[in-house]
């Protein structure tokens, strides 16, 4: 048996053509969803990128393993304490060591683990390729590295590649000689009118409109498509075109791998294909643009596909999955024993849903997000609920409530016309959180070290040179505004 493991860094599951999207941005990975089993409801329990490769490497929520955020102690995994042995108990019980003990030769082609400092990822790996650049490389750069090791061992049975791509990751940068699928065709979903692109040139807050290099507007020179802001609603509309190019980047590049198994016919009933993401992308919601930083539909609602040998082909699993449920679904499939028994998976394997169609699916799926804001919610039925703790500079209420199935991008609160169902979403959230607690080993729900420690890593620091920045400008009615909601952190 063989396996492939495409991580794509960013990719939005609603802007994949299985998943709905109204372009031609993923037709390879379409095909391989007719092939296999595409999951519906799928999430990120802890966004952005460390802390959802920590839940998927993990088998745990961040609650339970310590990663929430991208800076200070909650970017970093729990030390296990007295009962660590000559190893510790994450690295043996790893997603990836369960292929490497089901006797597969590991090999991963990412700089995830140089990026974050994040070393643990690379743990159950027999080869590491790094292109070197931290994140900032594209596909062109990876995909030669796979094709050379599949010429040179893709023959050999029982290996495992995993292939990270970074390409729908801002700065949006396919190659300049890259000739974009869809400038000049209209969007699928049109919703950014030119009156809400007019509301998000006042949005208050970092990568709206005006700045979306987060807090100011500057551009780079090895990244000349991605520009420091938007002016109109034109401007708005080929941002989102630059993101879709960089999903079809991505999806070219991921043919050209399948590509060279077919015609080395490797590309048979004994090869699994594996694709998901870290997170996804808000791309206009919450007068955001091209970042994943709160825990929302958009950004939490990642794809998964599934073509294993021998299982159901080309069915849609319903109900709510996360990506702490791959780890003992392989575990299953592999048919692997836990390394030990102390080892606590949060997940649950949908290894049956695979192989007959079993709905192995949760009632919910509690989202968390601690690097751009600190926020928890919670997606039930037809709805996401939202708590936010610290806002990252943004004036969101403190709760929020959308039918993100009548609203996918989020625009009607509805918080205050159904408190029934702000009730129900906050017990959800204090039964799961009082559950996690109950089962850790730690005495602490890290989303409050984040808190202790200053806030979320990509705001500290930041909110007095951007009142300075609004000074003068038709966002500065938001000065009084963030001092009013921020306290002393605007002193």
């Amino acid at each position: 048996m063989r396996v492939l493991f495409f991580d794509i860094d960013t990719l939005r599951a609603s802007h994949m053509g299985c998943y709905g999207y109204g372009r031609d941005t993923t037709p390879v990975m379409d095909a391989v969803a007719q092939e296999g089993v595409r999951f519906e409801d799928y999430y990120c329990p802890n966004a952005p990128c460390l802390p959802s490769r920590a839940s998927l490497v993990s088998g745990q929520y961040g609650i339970h393993n310590g990663i929430v955020g991208h800076g200070g102690t909650a970017a970093d995994m729990r030390l296990q304490g007295a009962s660590r042995s000559f190893t510790d108990d994450m690295s043996e019980s790893g997603l990836f060591m369960q292929f490497r003990r089901a006797g597969f030769h590991t090999v991963s082609f990412s700089t995830f683990a140089e990026r974050h400092s994040a070393w643990w990822f690379n743990s159950g790996f027999h080869e590491c390729y790094n292109v070197g650049r931290r994140g900032g490389e594209s596909a062109e750069m990876v995909t030669p590295q796979v094709l050379d090791w599949l010429e040179r061992n893709g023959e050999q049975d029982n290996w495992f590649l995993h292939v990270h791509y970074w390409d729908p990751h801002t700065p949006y940068r396919t190659p300049a000689d890259y000739e974009s699928r869809f400038e000049g065709t209209p969007l699928p979903d049109d919703w950014i009118t030119e009156e809400i692109f007019e509301e998000h040139l006042r949005h208050i807050g970092p990568h709206g409109a005006n700045e979306i290099n987060m807090w100011n507007d500057d551009t780079f020179a090895q990244w000349p498509k991605h520009p420091g802001h938007l002016k109109s609603k034109a401007d708005a509309d080929h941002f989102i075109n630059l993101y879709d190019d960089g999903v079809r980047y991505t999806d070219d590049n991921i043919g050209q791998i399948l590509d060279l198994l077919k015609e080395k016919g490797l590309y048979d009933e004994d090869l699994a294909i594996i694709i998901t993401a870290d997170h996804g992308e808000d791309l206009g919601e919450f007068g955001v643009y091209g970042e994943h930083g709160m825990a929302d539909e958009p950004v939490c609602r990642i794809p998964m596909i599934i073509k294993w040998p021998g299982m159901q082909k080309g069915t849609v699993a319903k109900g709510f999955h996360d990506n702490v449920d791959l780890l003992p679904t392989v575990q299953e499939l592999l048919k692997v024993p836990k390394f030990q028994e102390r080892y606590r998976y949060d997940g649950v394997s949908f290894a049956e849903t695979l192989r007959s169609g079993q709905d192995c699916s949760k009632p919910y799926a509690v989202l968390t997000q601690c690097a751009h804001v600190c926020q928890r919610s919670v997606r039930f039925d037809d709805y996401l609920y939202m708590r936010t703790v610290h806002g990252g500079y943004h004036l969101l209420p403190d709760e929020m409530l959308f039918d993100v199935k009548k609203d996918p991008h989020q625009q009607h609160n509805l918080a205050e016309e159904r408190p029934d169902l702000c009730a129900k979403g906050a017990k959800m959230i204090l039964d799961w959180n009082d559950a996690m607690m109950k089962t850790s080993n730690y005495d602490s729900d890290p989303m409050w070290t984040v808190m202790r420690e200053g806030g979320p890593e990509h705001c500290r620091g930041h909110l007095k040179e951007y009142m300075e920045r609004i000074k003068g400008t038709p966002r500065e009615y938001g000065i009084p505004l963030l001092q009013e909601k921020y306290g002393e952190e605007t002193k």
